[in-house]
């Protein structure tokens, strides 16, 4: 099936965005979007994309939740280290819970991680992917809407702060590639204000609706050690897939020999976050 032509108006607008972009190999003045593929774009594993049946508004006002510098630990060259090819990291490793620090170094290294981001993000059919997700606990992410190489925009954000979002939510059915299999709905605010650096370190602003700002803040869940998935979503939806958590939680007792470092049982009471902060 075609994938329709859901999105109406740009879906990135830049406030002061500086000729250091964090878009690669481009120098076109928007992302572009798809407007026909082969089924629905994939997010993460097996995203498919679910127009809206209902938008709500958030009890608290439009916000900044941007940290200061020294709050967050500078990585050290052996943060940075990993081994190429990548692997993804599965739930419910503790490294998914892990503080990601920020990158200070923009070298040749950092550069190769992209690119082996990228590269992996491509081979599991994801648009999205942040370095917690394969072992390495700093502050950055690439995505790329379209989902394929060589087409749409790569873009990098590295140390990324949200300055704004929007009180306006909508839900999303969203999938992970630290949840292989698991799909279900996400609401989240549809638009968002992000500051962040790009792979050579220049500073930009750059403002996301739809489909990138739900990319970006599935990401940025991760940065900020939160599971994407479980942490977002009501009692309801976490019951739909306990079956699937649980059986992830012993997939990761077999292959490591440890204890789960978390489960979905453990969870008594549950209050789904849909904006940033304390949310």
């Amino acid at each position: 099936m075609a994938c329709a032509n859901w999105l109406h108006s740009p879906c990135l607008s830049h406030a002061s965005l500086p000729s250091t972009s964090p878009r690669r190999g481009t120098d076109s003045a928007s992302f572009r979007t798809a407007k026909s593929c082969e089924g629905w774009p994939t997010f993460s594993s097996n995203y498919r994309y679910r127009r809206p049946v209902m938008t709500v508004q958030a009890q608290a006002k439009r916000g900044s939740v941007v940290k200061k510098e020294e709050e967050i630990a500078a990585a050290t060259p052996e943060d940075m280290q990993f081994e190429a090819p990548l692997k993804i990291v599965l739930y419910p490793d503790p490294i998914l819970r892990a503080k990601n620090k920020r990158v200070d170094t923009f070298d040749d290294n950092l550069k190769k991680l992209v690119d082996e981001m990228f590269d992996v993000m491509y081979k599991t059919d994801g648009i999205g992917l942040s370095a917690p997700q394969v072992g390495v606990n700093v502050r950055l992410m690439v995505f790329n809407p379209i989902g394929e190489r060589g087409e749409g925009e790569e873009i990098v954000l590295v140390n990324p702060q949200v300055t704004r979002y929007s009180k306006k939510l909508a839900p999303f059915t969203e999938g992970c590639l630290s949840f292989p299999g698991i799909n279900a709905d996400v609401v989240r605010p549809e638009a968002v204000k992000v500051d962040a650096q790009d792979v050579t370190g220049a500073k930009f602003s750059v403002s996301l609706t739809r489909l990138p700002a739900r990319v970006f803040q599935h990401e940025f869940d991760h940065l900020e050690a939160r599971n994407s998935l479980f942490d977002r979503m009501t009692g309801q939806v976490v019951d739909s897939i306990r079956s699937e958590l649980l059986a992830l939680e012993e997939k990761y007792e077999a292959r490591t020999g440890l204890p789960r470092p978390e489960s979905i049982e453990s969870r008594k009471r549950w209050k789904a976050g849909a904006g940033f902060g304390g949310s």
